[in-house]
């Protein structure tokens, strides 16, 4: 689908308090940002706004704090790379109420073009609930509301969809309209072939995506440790690679679906095997690759073998759209990236559209899009409405 919304390209703004939300949910450690990936994406909407004399008021969450205000959770070291990539002051409105004092003086003293920063808007316990008070005073701050936070828009949050009842005057900005754009193109009117990718631990996790995404790709390919259902289900030993016995007649269901809609649904045909998981994550580990009907009873599988590598490379490089979600083993070991970067290579090679919501692997620069949201990219490809966007006025 097309986004049929109103965007900041549709809006004046100039004089104007606009409410941004967007998506600053940055890993940290030890305070300092370790990929700032989602910052530089709201870049192109905070500039245009800033261009066009808007006064803009940054909102986002991080992390996921239980008790109110953490220190550890604070926007501050956001501000901080912010101001550095905008190459001007990013005023931080330290506020653990996230509408206080602070907030309301810098905003008060804002000249066109100035950026403030509030603090973690889930340091408010109403935000995650949308619980109108705390939507009000986000609200009481702005004009203008745009929702630039795809990787937030399928919660209804305070900061997300609330915010609306009390802004007449709403628009999307442009990671929003890439986002949506390239999944609506790629999954609603595809150029054939259209491969499909999925992966990650849990088939639960991706149930209604599967059955979806079968209607309307040519080819599905599933990796990861929920290929390992799948191949239980096939009747084949899969000693104790991760497997739900809950979803075993589901995955039955979906093999038959593919064969009836004649698509093609690949699974591992070998995996890479090891005694355990490795610990620390990172760490060195010994592993062999078995086909995938000799897994032996004490192994699990942890990664794609080499074969499948090369079966799913030769899938890829066929197809001409390309949407990819979730790494084909446990990535985050050097040893069980392979099969995640055998696919991502093959993908970086071909002319396909792709969008893709793993981790980049140095290929980013190949991919047409690298998306910034993984739960919100999967509800979308379920065929589900976005609150987040959902509330944004229609053109």
């Amino acid at each position: 689908m097309k986004l049929n919304k109103v965007t900041v390209d549709d809006i004046n703004v100039n004089g104007k308090k606009v409410l941004v939300r967007v998506d600053f949910n940055v890993p940290l450690k030890d305070g300092v940002i370790t990929n700032d990936n989602r910052i530089v994406a709201a870049l192109p909407t905070i500039k245009k706004l800033i261009a066009d004399g808007g006064k803009v008021i940054l909102c986002s969450h991080l992390g996921k704090p239980k008790n109110g205000p953490e220190e550890k959770f604070s926007l501050a070291p956001v501000a901080a790379r912010l101001s550095e990539l905008l190459g001007q002051d990013v005023v931080f409105a330290n506020d653990d109420e996230v509408v206080g004092e602070n907030a309301k003086k810098a905003v008060a003293e804002m000249k066109e073009g100035d950026v403030v920063l509030l603090q973690n808007t889930r340091f408010r316990k109403e935000e995650t609930k949308n619980l109108e008070p705390f939507s009000e005073e986000l609200a009481s701050l702005a004009d203008v509301f745009v929702m630039d936070a795809f990787g937030s828009a399928h919660r209804a949050h305070c900061s997300t969809a609330g915010v609306t009842d009390h802004i007449k005057d709403t628009a999307v900005g442009y990671l929003m309209q890439k986002e949506i754009d390239y999944l609506g193109n790629a999954v609603e009117t595809p150029v054939r072939p259209f491969v499909a990718i999925l992966g990650g631990a849990k088939v639960a996790d991706k149930l209604n995506v599967i059955s979806n995404l079968l209607e309307k790709c040519d080819t599905l390919i599933i990796g990861g440790g929920m290929a390992y259902t799948f191949l239980k289900a096939q009747g084949k030993e899969v000693g104790l690679s991760l497997v739900d016995d809950t979803k075993i007649d589901y995955c039955k269901e979906m093999m038959e679906k593919a064969e009836k809609l004649g698509k093609k649904l690949l699974l591992p045909i070998d995996t890479t095997i090891a005694a355990g998981f490795p610990d620390p994550i990172d760490g060195p580990i010994e592993v062999q690759v078995v086909d995938a009907d000799a897994i032996p009873a004490d192994m699990e599988g942890l990664d794609i073998g080499t074969k499948t590598q090369e079966l799913f490379a030769e899938a890829v490089k066929s197809a001409k759209t390309v949407v990819w979600n979730g790494p084909m083993g446990v990535f985050e070991n050097p040893t069980l990236a392979a099969g995640t970067i055998a696919v991502a290579k093959a993908l970086a090679e071909t002319d396909a559209t792709t969008m893709a919501a793993v981790i980049q692997l140095g290929f980013a620069d190949k991919m047409s899009h690298i998306s910034t949201g993984g739960g919100a990219s999967l509800e979308y490809l379920e065929g589900k409405t976005l609150p987040g966007i959902a509330v944004i006025a229609d053109k």
